[in-house]
């Protein structure tokens, strides 16, 4: 059974999906894979079809606003460290103004809390300036790198990310959260993200990563940062990933896409849609 046979999901796709046909749209996604929709595909099929392949637009969540500003404000200090001009605080808060304003990934409903998030956003970024400073002299190996793996002699789709930070031949990735994370259930749940990238900067360096990192920057009252450090990639770890991506692979080719009901639809932007599946 495929989501493709839902009405009430086709009627719902833009202008830009409809160009294409379902059949073309899923060739394309089958070309590349990137960490984000292989979780998303791992996690609930018929969410990954409303939004990949349907292109049904929704409102940009407010969480995922505050944190794309907080990743530019950090983006914005490690290209300034990597190209050894230090900003000033000010600059830094002007990145992260622009990033606030720009509203090219859709307008957030901000149910009048808009200020606020904003001000806790650059709480965030400044204890984390706080807590993690980079001494002077330690540049950069990489920042906000978008690069690719080709898995062909592995049968699978090209593997595409971005790397947010590489630090001495360490992997960083930024999250922000309203709860503090549990090293070892997060060293879990995304595995996928980072085995992928480890992936990455194997296939483009030649060289195994010396760890991982992920920094997580924890909105409560009062801000903290929890760094959760990893060993490198083992073989066991990207012989899972390699399955996970086939089965991506296999479930596309399938029109695969069924739902996943569960405790996590409460909170899904596509409950509405799913409820329509047949």
């Amino acid at each position: 059974m495929s989501a493709r046979t839902t009405n009430a999901a086709t009627t719902a796709s833009t202008p830009g999906a409809g160009a294409r046909s379902e059949k073309e749209i899923i060739a394309e996604l089958l070309q590349t894979v990137s960490a984000s929709r292989l979780t998303l595909f791992l996690q609930c099929r018929l969410k990954f079809f409303f939004r990949y392949v349907l292109s049904i637009p929704k409102p940009k969540a407010p969480a995922l606003h505050v944190g794309n500003a907080v990743h530019a404000a950090l983006k914005a200090r490690n290209r300034a460290r990597w190209l050894q001009q230090p900003l000033s605080l000010k600059a830094l808060h002007d990145s992260y103004s622009a990033a606030w304003t720009d509203e090219s990934e859709g307008k957030v409903d901000w149910a009048g809390a808009e200020a606020e998030e904003k001000a806790i956003g650059w709480r965030l970024f400044e204890t984390y300036l706080r807590e993690h400073p980079l001494p002077e002299d330690l540049k950069p190996d990489a920042i906000e790198v978008s690069i690719e793996a080709d898995l062909r002699e592995h049968g699978l789709p090209r593997l595409v990310g971005i790397l947010d930070l590489v630090l001495q031949s360490r992997i960083i990735d930024y999250k922000t959260s309203s709860t503090t994370p549990n090293p070892e259930r997060v060293a879990h749940t995304h595995e996928v993200q980072t085995s992928g990238y480890a992936v990455l900067y194997r296939h483009n360096t030649g060289q195994r990563e010396l760890g991982l990192e992920l920094h997580h920057l924890v909105k409560l009252k009062n801000p903290k940062v929890v760094v959760t450090l990893m060993p490198p990639m083992s073989d066991e770890q990207q012989t899972r990933l390699f399955h996970l991506m086939d089965a991506y692979q296999t479930g596309l080719q399938r029109g695969d896409f069924v739902p996943s009901p569960g405790m996590q639809c409460a909170c899904c932007e596509f409950f509405n849609e799913c409820r329509r599946w047949k």
